[in-house]
C-alpha cells in the first residue's frame, strides 16, 4: 500500500493539517514580557505560508513557579498572542497547537526567585541546584495549570495543545528513575501524573481538538533512566488519551541529544521512532523528531513507515518555504540547514533572537525590508560589481539578482564559497550552504568570474561607468604573537582545512605526525581541526588559554560533547596555557597562573587564532580618494572577520543598501536595515 507523501494532508482529531511537516516548539526570545508577541506572530505566519502542516508555539509555562529563561512565555499571558497566531495562520490551513509545559528542576531561579519544583530532592545535572520536593498541593496546582492553559489556547482559536514531557520537562522528571525517587503513588507509578494531566486536559477541551504529547522515549541513561522498552509501555498506556505523539530522545545527562548539531547523524532517532510506532500498531499518529532537515530523508521516513509526520523545525528556520518548494517541484532550491545550532539555539543569558546563519530574515519577519525596497524602484538592468565570492559576496549577489539587478561577482580564488568549502573540510554540512549559494546565483543569472584579481583602477572604472560596487574581500592570516624558530613548521587552520578540502592534507601534515593546535579563540575551528587530524591517525594536542577546550561551543550546545569526543580520541588538552614559541621540537607553552613553561612535542603547529580583515583594496581606494568611502559598500570578513552568520547577514544588508540608493546619485535613502539586524 502506498504511504503518504510529505506534502499530503493529515487528519488529527477531525482537523486537517495541509502537510505532514511539523514546526516544533523552541525558544525564540521574540517575546515581550512573558507573552506571545507580534514578532512571534510574523515568525509563525511565515512558516505557515510556507506550508507547515502542524505548528506548535513556543512552550508556555503553565504555572508562575516556572520561569526557565527571561522571555519564556507564561500561559496565562498568552491568550491574545495565541489568538493572533491562529488568525495569521488560518488562511494557510496550518493546524496550530499551543506548547504547554513546566521545566521543573531543569528550569532557572534567576527570574522567579523561587525554589525549583521537582519530584524528588535530586540536584539538576547542569545547574547543580537542589530543588524543592513537590507536595500534593503543588501537584494539584500543576494539573490545574495545564488545564487552564489548554482552555485558554482552545478559546483563543488554536486547534489544540501539545503537552511537554520531553528532555527538559518536569513530567519527564517524574517518568525517570534518575530524578523520581518518591515513595508515594507518584513514585510507584511514574506515569501517574502525566496520565492525570492528559485526562484532565481531555475532559476540559473535548475530543474535537488535538491533544499531543512530546515524550522522551530514551534518556540514554539505561542504568536508571527511561529506556525505549519502558517508553513502549508508557505510550501504550497513554495512547487512548492522545491524538498525536512526538518521539524525542535525551534526558538530564544528554540534553544535547534533543537537537544535536551535525556531529550526530541526521535522523539519529529514526530507529527509536520506528520502534515506538510499531509498538502502537497504528493506534496513534507518531512524529519523528531528530535532526531531519532534508525533504528526501523526511519523505523516506514516511515511506518506510517510521512515522506519520516529521518534525523539521530547524529546516523551516533555514527555509520557511521548504514545504511549498517541495510541493512545487522546486526542492533543489531549498536553503539548507547545516545543523550548526549557532543562531537558532538561543537559550542563553544574552537573549539573542532566534535566527539562521543562512537566512538573516528568520526571527526578523515583523518588518519586511524586501517589500519596501522592491516596490520603490524598478531594478532591472541595474549593474552591480561584487568583489569576493565568499558567503557575504554570494548572498549580496543573490539578493540583488532576486530583484532583477545585473550582477557580476569577481574573485581571485579558483573556487567560489570563500571560507565555506574550507570549513566544510572539518564540518561537512557547511559545504551544503556554499553549494546552495553558488547554485542560486547561477539560477538567477549572476555572472561569476574566478581567478581574477581586481585592482583599484578596475574599481574606479566600474564606478565611473555607473556600476555600484560591493567589496566582500574576506580575511587574511594575522601575524602570530609567539616566536617561531627558523625551520619550525607552522600552518594556519584555514590553510590546513583548505588542503583537506582539496585532498592534499597528507602532503601538508605528513604521516603519523605529532600536531599541536593553538586555539586562542576557543571556537569551533580549533576543535574541528583536532578532530579532523585525529581521524587521520595523527597524535594530537590542543592548547587553550581557557579552562576547557572550545568555550565558544557553549552557545551551540556542543561544549561538553566536544570535550568528551576529544578525550575519547586520546587528544592531549593543554588548558590555561598560552603558546609562547614554536621550536623545531614543538610548542613552548606558559601556564597562565604559575608562568611555568614547558614544551609540547610536535612536528607541526596549526594556528587556529583570529584572522584580520583583508581591506587592502578598500584602503588603497579610500586612501587615494576619501570621497569613495560613500560609494563603496563593504560586507563580511573584510569589515571584521567573524562567523558565517555575520557574513551572510552583512551580504544581505549590502544588497539592500545598494537597492536603497538612487541609480543616478547613489545617495542613500532611509531603509530600516535594523530588521535584518
Amino acid at each position: 500500500m502506498a504511504r503518504a507523501a510529505l506534502t499530503d494532508p493529515v487528519i488529527l482529531a477531525g482537523r486537517r493539517a495541509p502537510s505532514r511537516v511539523l514546526f516544533g516548539p523552541h525558544e525564540t526570545n521574540l517575546g515581550q514580557g512573558r507573552s506571545i508577541s507580534a514578532r512571534h506572530v510574523a515568525y509563525y505566519a511565515r512558516r505557515s505560508a510556507g506550508g507547515a502542516g502542524v505548528l506548535v508555539t513556543e512552550t508556555a509555562s503553565v504555572h508562575d513557579s516556572d520561569w526557565p529563561y527571561e522571555r519564556a512565555p507564561l500561559a496565562q499571558d498568552c491568550a491574545a498572542g495565541w489568538a493572533a497566531v491562529a488568525e495569521a495562520c488560518h488562511d494557510h490551513g496550518t493546524l496550530v497547537l499551543a506548547g504547554l509545559g513546566h521545566t521543573g528542576a531543569q528550569g532557572s531561579t534567576a527570574f522567579s526567585q523561587q525554589a525549583l519544583w521537582a519530584p524528588s530532592g535530586v540536584a539538576d545535572a547542569a545547574s547543580r541546584e537542589m530543588p524543592v520536593v513537590m507536595e500534593q498541593e503543588d501537584i494539584s496546582l500543576l494539573v490545574a495549570g495545564f488545564v487552564r492553559g489548554a482552555r485558554l489556547a482552545v478559546d483563543s482559536g488554536l486547534g489544540g495543545v501539545e503537552i511537554d514531557a520531553g528532555v527538559g520537562a518536569l513530567l519527564r522528571q517524574f517518568h525517570s528513575g534518575l530524578t523520581n525517587l518518591r515513595e508515594d503513588a507518584y513514585g510507584q507509578d511514574p506515569l501517574m501524573l502525566t496520565a492525570q494531566i492528559l485526562s484532565a486536559v481531555r475532559d476540559e477541551i473535548g475530543a474535537d481538538v488535538v491533544l499531543s504529547l512530546r515524550l522522551s522515549c530514551d534518556e540514554l541513561a539505561p542504568w536508571a533512566g527511561v529506556t525505549p522498552q519502558m517508553a513502549v509501555e508508557q505510550v501504550r498506556a497513554l495512547a487512548p488519551l492522545l491524538d498525536l505523539l512526538v518521539v524525542v530522545q535525551g534526558g538530564p545527562f544528554t540534553a544535547s541529544a534533543y537537537r544535536p548539531d551535525a556531529h550526530a547523524p541526521a535522523g539519529h532517532t529514526i530507529e527509536l521512532c520506528r520502534q515506538i510506532r510499531d509498538a502502537l500498531g497504528g493506534a496513534l499518529p507518531v512524529v519523528l523528531q531528530g535532526g531531519v532537515v532534508k525533504a528526501a530523508m523526511a519523505q523516506s521516513a514516511l515511506q518506510e513507515g517510521v512515522a506519520d509526520l516529521v518534525e523539521m523545525t530547524r529546516a523551516l528556520i533555514a527555509d520557511a518555504d521548504l514545504v511549498a518548494k517541495v510541493r512545487a517541484g522546486a526542492g533543489g532550491t531549498v536553503r539548507p540547514c547545516v545543523r550548526c545550532n549557532q543562531t537558532c539555539r538561543v537559550r542563553d543569558n544574552r537573549n539573542p533572537v532566534v535566527a539562521c546563519i543562512g537566512d538573516p530574515r528568520s526571527g526578523h519577519e515583523s518588518v519586511d525590508v524586501d517589500v519596501e525596497v522592491a516596490t520603490s524602484h524598478d531594478w532591472r538592468g541595474r549593474r552591480v560589481l561584487v568583489v569576493g565570492a565568499g558567503p557575504a559576496g554570494l548572498e549580496c549577489a543573490r539578493v540583488l539578482a532576486t530583484w532583477g539587478a545585473s550582477v557580476q561577482v569577481v574573485d581571485s580564488a579558483d573556487r567560489a564559497g570563500g571560507m565555506l568549502p574550507v570549513v566544510a573540510a572539518g564540518r561537512q554540512t557547511f559545504g551544503d550552504l556554499s553549494d546552495w549559494l553558488v547554485s542560486e546565483c547561477d539560477r538567477l543569472g549572476v555572472r561569476l568570474t574566478l581567478g581574477s584579481l581586481l585592482h583599484p583602477d578596475d574599481i574606479r572604472a566600474a564606478l565611473s561607468s555607473g556600476q555600484s560596487v560591493v567589496l566582500a574581500t574576506g580575511s587574511r592570516a594575522a601575524t602570530p604573537r609567539y616566536k617561531t624558530d627558523p625551520g619550525a613548521k607552522v600552518i594556519t587552520a584555514a590553510d590546513l582545512l583548505d588542503a583537506a578540502s582539496r585532498g592534499t592534507l597528507s602532503e601538508v601534515v605528513g604521516a603519523g605526525s605529532r600536531v599541536l593546535v593553538h586555539d586562542p579563540v576557543g571556537g569551533p575551528v580549533g576543535v574541528a581541526v583536532v578532530e579532523l587530524l585525529a581521524r587521520h591517525g595523527h597524535r594530537m594536542s590542543i592548547v587553550t588559554q581557557d579552562q576547557i577546550v572550545g568555550t565558544g561551543l557553549s552557545l551551540s550546545g556542543d561544549l561538553a560533547d566536544a570535550n568528551s569526543r576529544l578525550q575519547q580520541a586520546g587528544v592531549d588538552r593543554v588548558l590555561s596555557c598560552v603558546l609562547r614559541a614554536v621550536t623545531l621540537q614543538g610548542g613552548a607553552v606558559e601556564q597562565r597562573w604559575s608562568a611555568e613553561q614547558h614544551l609540547i612535542p610536535a612536528d607541526l603547529v596549526v594556528d587556529a587564532g583570529h584572522r584580520l580583515a583583508d581591506s587592502q583594496l578598500y584602503d588603497a581606494l579610500v586612501g587615494a580618494d576619501p570621497s569613495l568611502r560613500d560609494d563603496l559598500v563593504r560586507a563580511g570578513d573584510c569589515v571584521a572577520p567573524r562567523t558565517v552568520h555575520e557574513a551572510i547577514l552583512e551580504g544581505r544588508r549590502a544588497a539592500l543598501t545598494v537597492l536603497s540608493r538612487s541609480p543616478r546619485s547613489r545617495s542613500r535613502s532611509v531603509v530600516r536595515l535594523e530588521v535584518a539586524r
